[in-house]
């Protein structure tokens, strides 16, 4: 049977202005970093992606280096969109990046106008898109004039590839060095993608999300659920099949037994709210409007279905923030420290 989209979607989600544009983002967002490879049945993605779309969530994030193989989940998004959303294009915010390894060779990764321009092109034929809505810089490259690849960004924007410009895992000072360039270039900075959680909190530290506020730029935290040690699938071991054990980028050591146990204490303070750990974590990444949107990823449907209900509770009392903070202590997980370093 074809698919049909449920319509009361839009009464399921909460929908945020990303900055000071007139772009609304859900509260929580879809991102393909993992589980639309080549190792992951299509049936699958579609059914993840179905159930997001069901759910509310009209922002599906990629990059162009998303697989396995590189590029592979931007190819199965573009056959999901032209299958079971074919006709709701404009109903959807597409984003991709480019940043990180992409193909052999000096031109295949970082932030030069060359690779910029060339990921950007191969992204859109992946996808089958004449446009993306988002076109992130995926890091900062130390190495290049930051006028290269902001001018890059605002080239994308003007040439009609891109409708908005945004920067990933660049700290507070690159920001705003950034979004300068940008203004002066008449393309703004429309929205910052960093890592945050509760044991990931690089972005108070930096002062990044007063700086994003400040400058009217909105934010979309990716590993809300800390790569799923924010869930309650590690609190008695680490599952065979988990990504704990699939060797990629959540280390077994993350799961060390101090940082088990305190995810344990925050379980319970979900159980005390009526919420389960990840609906918990996703309420306290989006609390205070502090961050426009929560950039979840998901292995099966269900998943996003428990997410969603985060929204039904954003709101926490001094009690229950004063102990969330006892035990979300940083962990070092943040394995895009290197760029928000620089």
């Amino acid at each position: 049977m074809p698919y049909v989209p449920a319509d009361d979607r839009y009464a399921r989600m909460t929908y945020r202005r990303c900055g000071r544009s007139g772009l609304l983002l859900p509260a929580i967002s879809l991102g393909l970093w993992h589980n639309f490879g080549e190792d992951t049945p299509h049936a699958t993605k579609r059914a993840i992606v179905q159930t997001a779309f069901d759910a509310g969530i009209t922002h599906f994030d990629l990059a162009n280096n998303y697989g396995p193989p590189p590029g592979a989940a931007e190819t199965a998004f573009g056959e999901i969109l032209r299958t079971d959303l074919r006709g709701y294009r404009d109903e959807l915010v597409i984003s991709s990046k480019a940043g990180y390894l992409m193909w052999r060779g000096p031109y295949g990764e970082w932030g030069s106008r060359k690779y910029l321009l060339a990921s950007c092109d191969a992204s859109l034929k992946r996808l089958g898109l004449d446009h993306l809505d988002i076109f992130y810089s995926h890091r900062f490259d130390p190495d290049t004039p930051l006028e290269e690849t902001m001018g890059a960004l605002d080239t994308i924007v003007r040439s009609g590839r891109a409708l908005y410009a945004g920067i990933s895992s660049y700290n507070s000072e690159r920001t705003r060095e950034a979004a300068a360039i940008l203004a002066d270039l008449g393309t703004p900075c429309l929205i910052h993608q960093p890592s945050y959680n509760m044991i990931n909190r690089w972005v108070e530290r930096d002062g990044l999300k007063d700086t994003l506020a400040e400058l009217g730029i909105g934010s979309i935290a990716f590993t809300p659920l800390a790569q799923g040690m924010l869930t309650a699938k590690y609190l008695g071991g680490i599952p065979e099949g988990s990504r704990a054990t699939q060797g990629k980028s959540l280390r077994q050591e993350f799961l060390n037994p101090r940082a088990v146990d305190n995810i344990r204490a925050l379980n319970a303070i979900a159980g005390r709210r009526g919420q389960t750990l990840a609906q918990m974590a996703i309420a306290w990444v989006l609390r205070d409007n502090g961050i426009t949107s929560a950039l979840i990823g998901a292995s099966r449907p269900s998943q996003i279905t428990d997410c969603v209900g985060a929204i039904a509770n954003l709101d926490f009392t001094a009690d229950e923030l004063a102990g969330i903070n006892t035990y979300a202590n940083e962990e070092d997980i943040n394995l895009w420290a290197r760029s928000s370093e620089e």
